[in-house]
């Protein structure tokens, strides 16, 4: 009897247990792999992509004074940027398919802390050790904070791993938690945009996130496309699903006003102001739009998120202390001491002097004692006139008429 009734007990549980197999998440420990190998992605193609932008800046400095202004496309370091560059995007691109989104996007400090080493090491000016640790001190201990945040963001990031197929990603993109979520990201778009647009309103923080909105819808598409792309290499095809074009379209639109905004925010404002807010704006979004879309931190226990949060501060931390170590521009001053232009000291050759040296300091609208000064440079005086009144007691004209003497 248990011989007999064996087989048929397997095959009747069989189903059950594929079923229960087919909605297992991952382990533990694969889904760590998972998250190393995404991070290790993040982490090269932002190292190589701080690289490539400093030797395509590099190629521009040396064919600075050049009368070509396309010179540089005819230099291998230029070119070797634009390939580096194409490589760092690929990696960073492709560790959207293996990590949760909330891990990858706080790894863009690792960018800001390649361009700040890149920076020290090839610094031209003339330093002494002591002048060199009191000046970049703030850069060592920001290269170090980010470090850290970036080790406590890599072992307590979230292990939520799923398929990125086309029945999933629709499935999260009509979910109540995510259409609430673009409400009000709609409005605060609209919102921001206004103050922008209408009121004039060229504050950084609003530029920026206007550029961090759009960041987040922008890092949400790549996911959904790094993923399916991944999917099909591995035998199931998705690029037919019309929701892939939906979400490539949509990457490459947001891409495009993001960079539009940054642009504008360049010409306004410090490059070092603009990597730190941005960078923290940007982050935050991202993080919240992948939590919402993805569910990254779901199933996740207290500890995990709060040693995720505490990695995603010392980043913030570090990456601002690493742009505020930067120079700032010098203002202009619209002060120009005419005594100092070549050509300018007399006035049609005659010998008079615009701007004369009066006691041997220049001072502008200040009072001085001209009484040592000759007779030229002494101020014209107004003769005193008589207030006449008319006839019947009538008030004079509210203006007079002052003559005074040629020789006065």
């Amino acid at each position: 009897m248990e011989g007999g009734n064996s087989p048929s007990l397997q095959l009747q549980q069989l189903p059950l247990a594929t079923a229960a197999v087919s909605v297992q998440p991952h382990t533990d420990s694969f889904s760590y792999k998972e998250n190393l190998i995404g991070a290790l992605l993040a982490i090269f193609g932002h190292l190589v992509s701080s690289i490539a932008l400093n030797l395509q800046k590099y190629s521009h400095i040396r064919l600075a004074g050049s009368k070509d202004p396309r010179a540089y496309f005819r230099t291998k370091t230029w070119w070797s940027g634009l390939l580096l560059l194409l490589l760092g995007e690929l990696g960073v691109f492709s560790s959207y398919a293996f990590a949760p989104l909330s891990l990858i996007v706080p790894l863009s400090a690792v960018s800001i802390v390649a361009s700040a080493i890149i920076g020290i090491i090839f610094i031209k000016e003339k330093w002494k050790p002591k002048e060199f640790l009191r000046r970049y001190v703030l850069s060592f201990v920001g290269c170090g904070l980010a470090v850290v945040g970036t080790y406590l963001l890599v072992t307590f990031g979230p292990n939520s791993h799923e398929k990125m197929t086309a029945e999933n990603i629709t499935r999260h993109l009509v979910s109540w938690p995510f259409l609430l979520y673009m409400l009000v990201e709609i409005i605060a778009f609209c919102l921001l945009l206004y103050f922008y647009k209408e009121r004039n309103a060229n504050y950084i923080v609003i530029i920026l996130l206007l550029v961090a909105l759009l960041g987040s819808m922008t890092v949400v598409t790549v996911k959904a496309v790094a993923g399916m792309v991944l999917v099909s290499i591995q035998g199931t095809l998705q690029l037919d699903s019309p929701i892939f074009y939906i979400m490539l379209v949509c990457m490459v639109a947001t891409a495009i006003y993001q960079a539009t905004f940054l642009a504008q925010a360049s010409q306004l404002y410090d490059s070092a102001q603009i990597s730190s807010i941005g960078y923290i704006l940007s982050t935050t979004a991202a993080i919240s739009a992948g939590a919402t879309f993805y569910l990254d931190f779901m199933g996740e226990d207290v500890l995990h998120i709060c040693m995720f949060a505490l990695g995603c501060l010392i980043a913030f931390l570090g990456v601002f202390l690493i742009t505020r170590n930067r120079k700032k521009p010098v203002p202009f001053e619209p002060y120009i001491s005419m005594d100092a232009m070549p050509g300018m000291q007399n006035m049609h050759d005659k010998g008079i002097a615009v701007q004369p040296d009066l006691k041997a300091s220049f001072s502008y609208g200040a009072l001085e004692n001209n009484d040592s000064m000759p007779e030229i440079y002494t101020p014209a005086t107004l003769p005193i006139v008589q207030e006449q009144h008319g006839p019947r007691g009538a008030s004079a004209p509210p203006y007079r008429v002052l003559e005074h003497s040629k020789k006065e």
